[in-house]
This record gives structure tokens, sequence and C-alpha cells, in this order.
């Protein structure tokens, strides 16, 4: 049983005992300014500098309470400002934090925070009020990697996914599974100190439903990493087409803006062209490339190669099939979309024909009789934009979001997820097998291991550092 129970692996540096400051909010100019400081002294370090409008001593008051007042420097008022007070244990943190709201200016912010400097506190490193709230028990490790993600959601989804990791969705389904499966490997380890005498504590068929259990849950949070990965950032999609069929045209359309160069002239682009637009609280990065064409032009060959990549890298291809002159048959766009399937099965491909106005409505019966999938569209009219929104929508798998399930986006919960359903497998087969106690238990840790790994049960420096460097200044 003590094989089986982790603590966290902490070096002395790591246990918080200085005070920390950083400006809250983004740094430059604004109406407001909010900078925070959290510590065992934070309040004592807050109430040298501040000088209440009714004489508070802030070392007397209330938690979350608001007090207005002066920040001084000596006999020199710095600014007006409102500071809040959270005494640990009840803040971010955990720790005793005030908080000082400021007026905006850049000069201002600079004065107080190099004042409390002077006074003891230090600068906060990239992501420590949250390394502190997490080494005080406020978040454990997934919750604390969700407010990154919530700071830096860009569309409704990421949103949603972030704070229904933030209040623990994701962590209390790997709790829950690591808890029932620390009971049984409790009974596993306890049947090897009675190992001469054969005795069974661990009953074998609840043991099997429950990892056909935990094997269940497991490939569905593996499953949903494909639907979170590109909902936090964003659907890549690729229109590709020969030159002059309208794709930046349609770029124009889609983002509602003129992005884009658009020319008679064919091969205007002859480099991809990015930007992003959110569909339905769905992120998707649309790539306007170099028309696919032969050309002896060896600016515009590179830009055709670059096409060529950012298909490979495209999760969802728009082809704009040329316009059909009158009389032609759609033999050409077939075989063209044939190519496309064939090289890229794995990629949903929407087809498109752009100027649906130059045609007639005999011409448009006859295209859609031919190529049944085809959207026709006017990207100079922007006709047809919605339904084309509507067919890239389709190609997401929102079931899990509109459902509230549990998502999985982060890289790092991913791996451990597989690695954790690898020994679970290794238990199952061990089950089926009669496999001996001993070698089952090197398994059921190594599971037990990997899950700890997600929520912070297990953790070490190097591991926390990966991890909160990514995070802003001040959070």
């Amino acid at each position: 049983i003590v094989l089986l129970t982790f603590a966290y692996k902490l070096t002395p540096h790591m246990i918080p005992n200085d005070s920390i400051v950083a400006l809250a909010t983004p740094s430059g100019a604004g109406a407001i300014a909010i900078i925070r400081i959290s510590g065992q002294d934070a309040i004592q370090i807050g109430n040298a500098v501040f000088r209440s409008i009714k004489n508070k001593d802030l070392t007397t008051q209330k938690t979350h309470t608001l007090h207005l007042g002066h920040i001084m420097d000596g006999e020199k008022t710095l600014d007006q400002v409102l500071v809040s007070i959270f005494k640990g244990p009840n803040s971010y943190t955990g720790e005793n934090t005030i908080e000082i709201s400021c007026h905006g200016s850049t000069y201002i912010q600079q004065q107080i925070i190099q004042l409390l400097l002077r006074k003891g506190c230090r600068m906060a490193d990239a992501g420590e009020f949250t390394l502190r709230a997490f080494l005080n028990g406020k978040l454990d490790l997934s919750q604390a990697e969700a407010v990154a993600d919530l700071i830096s959601s860009d569309n409704e989804a990421s949103h949603q996914i972030a704070m229904q990791q933030m209040r623990g969705g994701f962590s209390n389904e790997i709790a829950k599974l690591r808890e029932e499966l620390l009971n049984f490997a409790s009974l596993i380890e306890l049947e090897l100190d009675f190992a001469e005498e054969d005795v069974e504590f661990a009953d074998r068929t609840q043991f099997h439903e429950l990892v056909n259990r935990i094997e269940f849950v497991l490939k569905r949070l593996i499953d949903s990493f494909a639907v979170g990965n590109v909902i936090k950032n964003g659907i890549p999609v690729a229109i590709v087409g020969e030159p002059n069929v309208g794709k930046s045209t349609l770029l124009n359309a889609l983002l509602n803006e003129e992005r884009a160069i658009v020319s008679e002239i064919a091969g205007t682009t002859r480099d991809t062209i990015e930007d992003e637009l959110v569909i339905g609280g769905i992120g998707f990065r649309f790539i306007d490339t170099a028309g696919i064409r032969e050309t002896k032009d060896y600016v515009e060959s590179i830009g055709i190669q670059k096409t060529f990549e950012k298909i490979e890298q495209a999760q969802v291809v728009i082809y704009i099939s040329p316009l059909t002159p009158k009389g032609e048959t759609l033999d050409n766009v077939k075989l063209e979309l044939e190519k496309i399937k064939n090289q890229y099965p794995l990629k949903p491909l929407v087809v498109i024909m752009n100027k649906k106005d130059l045609l007639s409505e005999t011409e448009i019966q006859n295209i859609q009789n031919q190529i049944p999938n085809i959207l026709l569209i006017s990207a100079k009219n922007k006709e047809g934009i919605e339904d084309l929104k509507n067919q890239l929508l389709s190609f997401v798998n929102t079931g899990a979001l509109r459902n509230n399930e549990t998502i999985v986006t982060n890289t790092r919960h991913y791996d451990s997820l597989l690695k954790a359903l690898e020994e679970i497998q290794k238990v199952k087969f061990g089950l089926e097998t009669n496999l001996s106690s001993d070698l089952m238990a090197l398994d059921i840790r190594e599971a037990l291991y990997q899950f700890g790994l997600i929520t912070g049960q297990v953790t070490n420096d190097e591991l926390l550092g990966n991890i909160f460097a990514n995070f802003c200044i001040g959070k």
C-alpha cells in the first residue's frame, strides 16, 4: 500500500515563503490597472505603502474587503487607489493576497511596482500565482493548466472546454478512476504479503469489471482529443483550385474584409495567406493558396509547392472548380476531384463552383446532376457563403461538447492517458491469463502513476517548470 501512495516531490526552494508582485492586467496604458501581491507578508507590505482615507490599518481588516486610499512613497503620493484584501487560505493562491487597483498610466504602474520591490517583494515568475494555488491545494494540476487555456480561449467552444476543466470535470473523472483502482491495488498488494497462504483478497470478477470500465473511459477520453485539439487550436482549411477561380474572393467573402488581393490576372496569389474565423463557436483557420497549374514562373512554382504543403497540413480542403464554359462537360472537373480524393483520401473535401451568378438555371441544374455534392456559390455577391459555413461545421463532431462531456485538449494529458491505457490493457491481459499478483501489481502501479501525473499527485520541478513557463506573468 505504501508503494502506491504518492506525494508531491517538492524541493525546498519550491515551497513559497516570500511575497511576489506583478501586474495582473495587460501591460500598457488603460483606464485602470491591477497590481497583485501574494505571500505571507503581502498585507503588511501593502499596509506599509497605503494610506487609507479613514486611517485604516490593512492588517486588522477583514478578508474580502475593499479600501480607498493613496499609495505613498514616503510623503509623495503616487496615486489614489482601491485595495482588495484576501486572507489565506481563502484566496486564489491560498496565501495572503492584496490587489491594488490604480489608474492605468504605465508610469504609475511602474512607480508602484518599484516601490513594492523596495519594500520586500520580488517580481513574480510566469504563472507563479497559479503555481502557488496548485502547491497550496487550491487547484490540481489539470485545473491549473485549464487557467492558461481559459485566458487564451478565443471562441465559445474553447472557452466552454476550459471552464469545464477549471471546474474540475476532467480531474474528478480521473480521480474517481484512480481511487477505484487504488482500492483494488491495495488488496492485490495485500495478497503479496500472504503469498505462501495462497489467499485472494481482491474479487477477480469485480476487478475485471473495473478494468473494463476504466478501459472504456480511457478510450473515450483519448478519442475526445481529436475534437479537443482542433477546438483549442482551430481547424486548418486549405482553399485550393486552379488560378483565377475565385479562391481569394472566397477568403475575402468568408472574412467579410479585403484580406487577399483579387485580380483578373491568373496567378496573383504567389504565397499562402492565412486568417481565422469563428463559425458556430468553432475556430477555423482559412488558408488561401496559389492556383495549381503548370508554370515556368519560378516564384509562382514555389507558391504552388507551398499549396501542396498546406493541403497536407489542413484538416479540411475546399476545392474550387473552374467555371465550365457553355457546352463543355464536367469531365475535367470530375477527374481533378478524383485525383485529390485519391491523394488525400482521409481529408474531408468540400467541392465548390464559384461565379454562380454567371450561370443560367439550366446550367446550374446540369452541374448539380453531374456532381451531386457540389456547392454553387457567388463569392463576389456573397451567395452561398452561409451554406459553406454550415457544411464546414458538419465536419466537427460537437456532440460531446453539446452534451457537456469531458474533452481532452492538453497534449500532456493525452500522452498520460495513452500510457495509462497501455498499462490497464496489460492488467486486463494478466487477469485473463491468471498472471501472478506481483506482476499485475507492477502494471497497476504504472497506471496509477500516469493518473497522478495528470492531476499533479505525482510531479517534479521540471514538469511544473515546463507547464507554468507558458503562463502570462501576473496569473
